[in-house]
């Protein structure tokens, strides 16, 4: 069974995920910090906008490659993908940036709240047969 929706925003955000690690490894390389953030206030922001990502990321998928399988509606499931991606931009951005306010954080975490609950449900409703 081939998923080329799900495919696609695999790879689209595993390229998101790269770019966030690559942001810590670049941030311990230039302070010479092998584990954790060293008290750093950036260095925090770096690892917790990589983890977050890590952990919200991988349910997405498999919720969209679920709903993809059970052949939701195409167009439902761009819009749905594209929402969540853009979601997880803003909100990775905010941890890229010292000073932002908490804007980008908060309409990212909604996109990404939001976009998991609606393929959530949608997977219910195939459940119940509807």
């Amino acid at each position: 069974m081939a998923l080329p929706i799900t495919a696609l925003f695999a790879g689209l955000l595993a390229l998101w995920v790269l770019f966030l690690a690559m942001s810590v490894v670049r941030f311990r390389r230039g302070n010479k910090v092998s584990m954790g953030s060293a008290g750093d206030v950036l260095g925090e922001r770096l690892i917790r906008g990589h983890g977050n990502a890590a952990e919200t990321i991988p349910l997405f998928l498999i919720l969209l490659g679920l709903a993809e399988g059970l052949q939701s509606p195409p167009g439902f499931l761009y819009a749905v993908a594209m929402a969540f991606a853009i979601g997880r931009g803003l909100h990775g951005v905010h941890f890229l940036k010292i000073r932002d306010g908490f804007r980008l954080r908060f309409y990212g975490m909604l996109l990404t709240l939001l976009t998991t609950a609606v393929l959530a449900l949608d997977l219910i409703r195939h459940g119940f047969g509807l």
